[in-house]
């Protein structure tokens, strides 16, 4: 038996099914429901508690298998006059390209030859933005194919802000290559346990790329269309978005896909600024600090990097709802001034000021 789990095709089956449709899955449906659980608190009021059992009503738990029950019995509507094969395949570009991302997050350090991630590759993070990418498709498809002229305007909308805020996403993260000298996502996140003043201050990149951070967790914001920068898909204010004509589960998919790039959101800035899996001063053969160790099982630092993992992107995933319920929509006008009139300049100079730091501090190490 464990000859047959060591295979490697065997061990990427397991992994999918334990990271992305156990963790992954699960988390985003789940959020479908704590966003109106918060989003209930932060404006005083009672959230879901309808849908029940008998007397059994779980906090709301059962809205999840009710909304899940009728997205699948409601009529699924396909406009006259659409692109049916467009129209149908849409869902399917904006849902794969935010589970495909989670190949190469890894989730906890590696024990012997067993790797906590699908795969790592050299290129991970241009990976991942080749994939993420992929999303803009199924904005662009859903709005151009429902033969609708409010979905098509949803989704130019929707194009033009993420593929502006790509750019930012992109030249964000040039800092982090530049200090942790590599694309591969599992170096990164290794060379993030590595410390400052001996084993005090661990250089995770919110701490080496602040600038970055904020500008890396803004434009994933802008990417995943969460408000302040929902204007593609509005509501109450304007015409709602590129799946304005969609319906039963293909609304559904769109609609998961959106909670799941939360999830991805809340993974990337872990993994990359936060020190990923690390347990701060845990290493693979227990604690170290101030020159005391404690040791501890591989397996139990395993388990404690992945509740770290874990904690760290539940927390990402609370912050983004709780930005959308406290801060206004932004104007369509205000989303590409601040990308292209602000963003832009600061990613530059963040750029800049960190390669000058750079050339110093090899330049002291060298005189040194």
């Amino acid at each position: 038996m464990m000859e047959f789990l060591l295979i490697p095709w065997v061990q990427a089956v397991l992994k999918i099914v334990v990271f992305v449709l156990m963790f992954v899955m699960m988390l985003g449906t789940v959020l479908t429901l704590m966003e109106r659980k918060w989003m209930s608190a932060v404006q005083d009021r009672i959230g879901p508690n309808r849908a029940n059992l008998g007397n059994f009503r779980g906090h709301g738990l059962l809205h999840l298998a009710a909304d899940g029950l009728k997205s699948i019995f409601k009529e699924d509507t396909i406009p006259e006059g659409a692109d049916r094969l467009l129209f149908t395949i849409a869902p399917f570009f904006a849902f794969v390209s935010v589970i495909v991302i989670w190949a190469v997050i890894p989730f906890a350090g590696p024990i012997g030859d067993f790797k906590f991630q699908i795969a790592d590759i050299n290129t991970g993070l241009l990976f991942i933005f080749a994939i993420t990418s992929l999303g803009v498709y199924g904005a662009v498809l859903g709005g151009w194919s429902s033969n609708s002229k409010y979905a098509l305007l949803g989704a130019a909308r929707a194009t033009s802000q993420m593929l502006s805020y790509e750019v930012f996403l992109g030249l964000s993260l040039i800092g982090i290559f530049m200090v942790y000298g590599s694309l591969q996502v599992g170096t990164i996140v290794e060379q993030q346990n590595t410390y400052w003043f001996g084993d005090l201050i661990p250089k995770w990149g919110i701490f080496t790329q602040p600038v970055a951070f904020v500008i890396f967790f803004t434009a994933m914001l802008a990417e995943t269309k969460r408000l302040p920068f929902d204007a593609p898909e509005g509501e109450s204010e304007i015409i709602a978005g590129y799946f304005l004509e969609y319906s039963g589960m293909r609304y559904a998919a769109f609609m998961l896909a959106e909670y799941i790039a939360i999830v991805g959101l809340a993974a990337l800035t872990t993994t990359l600024f936060l020190g990923g899996y690390h347990v701060p001063w845990l290493h693979a053969d227990g604690f170290h600090f101030l020159g005391g160790h404690l040791p501890l099982s591989p397996w139990l630092v395993a388990v404690l990097q992945l509740g770290s993992f874990v904690t760290k992107v539940i927390f990402f995933c609370w912050l983004t709802i709780m930005i959308r319920w406290t801060v206004p929509r932004f104007r369509f006008d205000q989303i590409m001034d601040l990308g292209w009139k602000r963003m832009l300049p600061i990613c530059l100079g963040n750029i800049v000021v960190t390669a000058i730091v750079l050339l110093i501090y090899d330049w002291s190490t060298a005189a040194g």
